[in-house]
């Protein structure tokens, strides 16, 4: 699992390279140098959690207390965001905090890390021995209510990434054994608010139309998507060469970020593209071989909502970039640029590696699963 997040992480740090070629004497001040740096330190956080959050996270008191902290001091951020001059604003959305002086431009992202922080949480209160997920007080409702609570926050500025933590909520309610009829309204619910957000900002009404009929605005909202598919088309099978793509030249926007895919597809052709999407079919696999061998009912769920998390980012992400569904803004995670979405998967994939190296030994010496044991699914 470390070896094929790690892959992806150079894969990307040299694509982000080339989609953002630079020639500023100084490297931090360029997309590539930063990038480089939040790739060497989240590789880094990812094989310490890996080799130390077995002992040092999931036995002990400290299993108890660090995804509560982790989940309140998440929301606390998420909320200090739009705080008039605290919260930083960039690209129209109010959802970064500033880190270090000004001149540095650092931001952090607290929605990025909401998503690990969602997962955590519903794992551990999903595995205390006072829940059970098949009462409406006693387990669906404090569930779901944290889960509304991080979709709520994150949607009033990032509609792709609260749809994203509502379904791996809801599909994490259901592995942890919730009534399907408690998720049905759940989701009605739900959808009834994301259909609110979804009006209530122009734009995103906007995206659906230029899905729909892209050629109706080709220089306005359809700009994207069509650009998106014209650089994925002229790299063919094979690509035009490492470095010498030409829609990253000013005619494909957010091509570090958000398109970072269509920027692989030009370069490295389809078989880069098809490369790509099977090292992540590859770590979503290995994902859920760590949840069945997890040994404990938190650390399964636990492993089971990272890996949904990635896969399912991942498929938006490419499917934005394919224009098989509107414009979201969601990144490729480990491969687009910025440093709180390489940090944040760093340290989810470092948990699962961790997840498979406890469930591995306890496995092998015989013990049983611990925790509130509840069937999955």
């Amino acid at each position: 699992m470390l070896v094929v997040a790690v892959a992806l992480l150079v894969i990307g740090l040299v694509m982000v390279g080339s989609a953002s070629g630079s020639l500023t004497s100084s490297p931090w001040r360029t997309v590539f140098g930063r990038q480089a740096v939040f790739v060497l330190a989240g590789g880094l956080m990812m094989f310490v959690v890996a080799r130390m959050g077995s002992k040092l996270l999931f036995t002990g008191e400290a299993r108890n207390r660090w995804p509560v902290f982790l989940f309140a001091a998440v929301v606390v951020c998420l909320v200090v965001t739009f705080i008039p001059g605290v919260g930083a604003s960039r690209h129209g959305s109010q959802r970064w905090l500033r880190v270090g002086p000004e001149s540095l431009g650092l931001g952090f992202q607290p929605s990025e890390f909401a998503k690990l922080s969602m997962v955590v949480f519903l794992a551990w209160l999903s595995a205390r021995e006072s829940f059970d997920p098949r009462s409406l007080k006693r387990g669906f409702l404090p569930a779901a209510l944290s889960v509304g609570v991080c979709v709520g926050l994150v949607g009033v500025e990032d509609f792709g990434t609260a749809a994203l933590m509502g379904i791996v909520g809801g599909l994490t309610m259901f592995v942890a054994g919730c009534r399907i009829v408690h998720l049905a309204g759940a989701g009605a619910v739900g959808g009834c608010g994301l259909v609110g957000l979804l009006l209530a900002e122009p734009y995103r009404l906007e995206r659906i139309r230029a899905f729909m009929d892209p050629l109706a605005d080709p220089l306005g909202s359809g700009y994207h998507p069509i650009q998106s598919l014209m650089t994925i088309a002229s790299g063919g099978w094979t690509g035009a060469g490492l470095g010498a793509g030409i829609q990253k030249r000013g005619y494909l926007p957010e091509c570090a970020t958000d398109f970072i895919f269509a920027v692989i597809c030009e370069e490295t052709g389809v078989l880069g593209g098809l490369l790509v999407i099977a090292l992540f079919v590859v770590l979503v696999w290995l994902g859920l071989v760590a949840m069945w061998s997890a040994a404990s009912h938190f650390e399964r769920l636990l492993a089971f909502g990272v890996t949904t998390t990635i896969g399912l980012q991942a498929a938006m992400n490419i499917a934005v970039a394919t224009v098989c569904v509107p414009t979201t803004g969601i990144s490729l995670p480990l491969m687009s640029a910025g440093g709180s979405g390489v940090m944040m998967y760093c340290t989810a994939i470092g948990l699962v590696a961790a997840v498979a190296l406890r469930g591995r030994h306890e496995n092998n010496t015989g013990l049983v699963l611990q925790d509130n044991e509840h069937p999955a699914g």
